[in-house]
């Protein structure tokens, strides 16, 4: 189990407290231990009782919880509160925006104890009378629900890819020479997908038996030459089967977009040729990518030769957009920057902790800037010629303006402008406020500019032509924010940005030391979006990116 695992235990626990009015101290002592083991520099299910226990805040009660935790995945006081509370109410508190005191009055007001009754109730306006609720907190329960209906059954790219790789390299030692390779989403780098795609060109009772050494459940269909089966994990996985002649054929059509593949077939057969560059050269169309193959203007692209030479993850010179033990992060920045350094052999770090309005994350008031800043000088002296870039991210307040004067934003290497308050404006209002911000002169990078969670948080909806034009009039970077619940800015948008001149920058927006290794996501959609590294803020070597900052700055 990871950290964040077991903070999860230990927040569902805290929640359930306070759905049943326990003692409130008790009820905010859990939620602090959520906060505190999801924070913690080393992974607990690998640690012991003492270790854990002369954690700050933890103590010895909390870590024998961990402990139970690991090994059971629960303890004994959320199993009394689990086994008296109905399913449906478990559910619910993952609906983004219902608490526990939200959820009282649902469950004792109204009587209503699934996620279905509650739906059904809003759609019949039962909400907007309850205490504490009204039309917009009915309607904004209701698309949350929505839209957690709408993403069941789908995966984060990042949260199957060890699964993926251990599959594969299964399959290529059982298989030993057998062409294999992942198809599909997959292959594609989409970044939520259903399934897991790989295709093998071997006999098919070859493949059924490596299926079966796998020991997990799997269903044959032999019409279809598929075989499907679930990991250890949970994640789907589905085996198409094909002959060696027919291979680069196969791979080729399972591997694009429904679309794209149209869009081939549209100008000639797609042939059963020796490799997928021979078969994109009988079209009269470079090779393209297979994360490029949705739709779009990639056909048109490759038909002149004029396909960008996507970006790679060891392009990247430098790290942009990362926290400190200064405000939320779990690492100094002393062990941010070696780990840039000696770890990932990179040429700079950008740090950007939390700005003044972000109490929540231990914000920075101007005299714990002042501090960063002189420990950052030192350290630069020490590790040159790398370098610590002076970096803040600083929060868009609800008119647009950021949290600090312009005499302090002077000060910065760079500024990061996100947004991580009032996430409900509408599309208008949400679109003026990022703008104004952009047009700040001292805004160098756009953060995160939805604030999507994927699979989670839909975002504030945008014009996105308006803010894409608005960082190109004022020479505003826009982040694909790495992180993969992020993943923001989507890569639908990135075509459109870098025809207008604006640079992106992959930003894992790292809270710890492996965090920086998310870049690799950001990476890839980067590539699904065309992006190539000239056109990437940190694939800049250090004295292009300071001449950067310098000429933003002036």
């Amino acid at each position: 189990m990871t950290n964040k695992d077991i903070a999860k235990v230990f927040k569902l626990c805290s929640q359930l407290m306070e759905l049943y009015n326990e003692n409130p101290f008790r009820t905010k002592a859990m939620a602090s231990a959520s906060f505190r083991i999801d924070k913690l520099p080393f992974s607990a299910s690998q640690s012991d009782l003492d270790t854990l226990s002369e954690q700050p805040n933890i103590g010895k009660s909390t870590a024998e919880k961990i402990m139970q935790v690991v090994n059971s995945g629960t303890f004994p006081e959320l199993e009394k509160l689990v086994a008296k509370t109905p399913e449906g109410i478990l559910e619910m508190l993952k609906i983004k925006g219902l608490g526990p005191k939200k959820i009282q009055v649902i469950w004792n007001d109204l009587e209503i104890e699934s996620v279905g009754e509650l739906y059904y109730a809003c759609n019949e306006n039962r909400l907007i009378e309850a205490k504490g609720f009204g039309l917009k907190t009915q309607e904004d329960i209701k698309k949350a629900i929505e839209f957690s209906i709408a993403n069941q059954g789908w995966f984060l790219f990042a949260k199957v890819m060890p699964s993926a790789l251990t599959v594969i390299q299964h399959f290529e030692k059982e298989l030993a020479l057998a062409p294999i390779s992942f198809t599909g989403d997959y292959r594609r780098k989409s970044e939520v997908l259903q399934h897991v795609e790989l295709l093998i060109a071997a006999d098919a009772t070859a493949v059924q038996q490596a299926v079966k050494a796998l020991d997990n459940e799997f269903d044959i269909n032999a019409e279809n030459h598929k075989i499907t089966f679930k990991d250890e994990n949970g994640i789907p996985f589905e085996v198409i089967i094909t002959d060696e002649k027919s291979y680069a054929q196969q791979l080729l059509i399972s591997t694009g977009s429904s679309e794209h593949i149209q869009q081939l077939r549209a100008i000639g057969e797609i042939q059963a040729l020796g490799s997928e560059q021979e078969i994109y050269a009988s079209l009269g169309l470079e090779y393209i990518e297979p994360e490029l193959r949705e739709s779009g203007k990639v056909i048109e692209l490759a038909k002149a030769n004029k396909l960008p030479k996507l970006i790679r993850y060891e392009d990247l010179k430098g790290s942009l957009h990362n926290h400190s033990t200064y405000s939320d992060g779990v690492h100094s920045l002393k062990d941010m920057a070696l780990y840039c350094k000696e770890e990932l052999g990179l040429e700079y770090l950008g740090i950007c902790d939390h700005s003044k309005t972000a109490v929540y994350a231990n914000g920075l008031s101007v005299e714990r800037l002042e501090q960063q800043w002189l420990e950052i000088d030192e350290l630069n002296k020490k590790l040159a010629p790398f370098k610590i870039f002076k970096g803040i991210e600083s929060d868009i307040l609800s008119d647009g303006s950021l949290d600090y004067s312009d005499e302090i934003l002077a000060k910065f290497d760079f500024v990061v402008a996100s947004i991580h308050s009032n996430l409900k404006m509408d599309q208008d209002k949400a679109t003026e406020r990022i703008i104004k911000a952009i047009e700040n002169p001292y805004t160098t990078i756009l953060g995160h500019p939805t604030g999507r969670l994927l699979l989670s948080r839909a975002g504030y909806p945008l014009d996105f032509k308006k803010v894409i034009d608005a960082c190109s009039a004022n020479k505003v970077v826009i982040e694909i924010n790495a992180n993969p619940l992020r993943l923001d800015l989507d890569w639908r948008w990135h075509q459109y940005a870098l025809e207008k001149g604006v640079l992106l920058s992959i930003n894992p927006d790292a809270h710890r030391k492996e965090g920086f290794l998310d870049m690799e996501y950001g990476v890839y959609v980067g590539r699904k979006g065309g992006l190539s590294k000239e056109e990437c803020l940190n694939a800049f070597d250090l004295s292009q990116i300071e001449n950067y900052f310098n000429q933003k700055k002036n």
